[in-house]
Parts: C-alpha cells; sequence; structure tokens
C-alpha cells in the first residue's frame, strides 16, 4: 500500500484534486445548488476519512487539502477534468494498484454527491427530479472515465 511519500509533488497534486474536480464538474453541469453541492462533497470527505478501513492512501488523500486551480478564462472544465483525471487513474494503477479500486469509488462517490444534492426543476420543491439530464451526462462522462482506466 503507498503513501504519500511514495509520490511526487505533480502526483499528489493529481490524486488530490481529480474527485474534487469530479464534484465540480458535475455541480457546473447543471449550475445551481452550488453551496448545498459543496457542503455534499464534503461530507463524502468525511464519511472516507472515517472509513479508514477502505485504503491509507485514500485516507492521507482526503486529509490532503485540495488546492484545485481547475481551469483559466476560456479552459473547457469538461476537458480539464476528463485530462487531469485519467492522470491521476494512471498514476493510481502505476504507484498503488491496490488502492485503485478504493480511489475510483471515492472518485464517484464525490461526483455522485455533488448530483444528488439538491433536486433540479419543480416548484418550491414539488415536481424536481434529483439528478438532472445536465448532471447525468457529466457523471456517465466520470464513470466511462473510471471504467476506461481499470
Amino acid at each position: 500500500m503507498a503513501t504519500k511519500a511514495d509520490f511526487n509533488a505533480e502526483e499528489w497534486s493529481r490524486l488530490v484534486e481529480a474527485p474534487l474536480l469530479a464534484g465540480m464538474r458535475v455541480s457546473e453541469a447543471s449550475g445551481g445548488g452550488k453551496i448545498r453541492e459543496a457542503m455534499a462533497i464534503a461530507k463524502v470527505y468525511a464519511h472516507a476519512r472515517q472509513d479508514q478501513a477502505a485504503s491509507g492512501l485514500l485516507d492521507e488523500i482526503v486529509g490532503s487539502p485540495p488546492g484545485v486551480s481547475a481551469t483559466s478564462a476560456g479552459d473547457d472544465l469538461a476537458a480539464v477534468v476528463t485530462t487531469r483525471l485519467r492522470e491521476a487513474l494512471r498514476i493510481v494503477d502505476e504507484k498503488s494498484p491496490e488502492d485503485s479500486d478504493a480511489y475510483r469509488s471515492f472518485v464517484v462517490a464525490v461526483a455522485r454527491a455533488a448530483a444528488e444534492a439538491h433536486e433540479e426543476g419543480g416548484f418550491i420543491g414539488i415536481g424536481g427530479r434529483k439528478i438532472s439530464d445536465e448532471e447525468t451526462a457529466a457523471l456517465n462522462e466520470i464513470q466511462a472515465e473510471v471504467d476506461a482506466a481499470t
């Protein structure tokens, strides 16, 4: 099982930021509920922190505050997230294959938490959907990347 010491600074940065970027990608997909989505993501991090049996590496990752600069003006968030997620998955596969499944599950859990944070549409909480079509598309893209890297 790998630890933070097994990665250089750039690799570690990619591992730490990829789950949060996945959540940001879903959050940006529909444009609403940013505070709820951020709180939902924080809960996933807290839960992963409590569930230390899943992966020691994952515990170190969720304990490291992510500093994310996802895009600069004009960058496509979806493309940036895809690229960085691929890099992170490659890194974890190469350096800590025993933690790969836990890491992948965490990335998807963060993205799903952002999607499920609030209902989309409806009126005063009636008739909305848990996940918008845009969020579903973003989740599908993230899941496809996670699945393709295995």
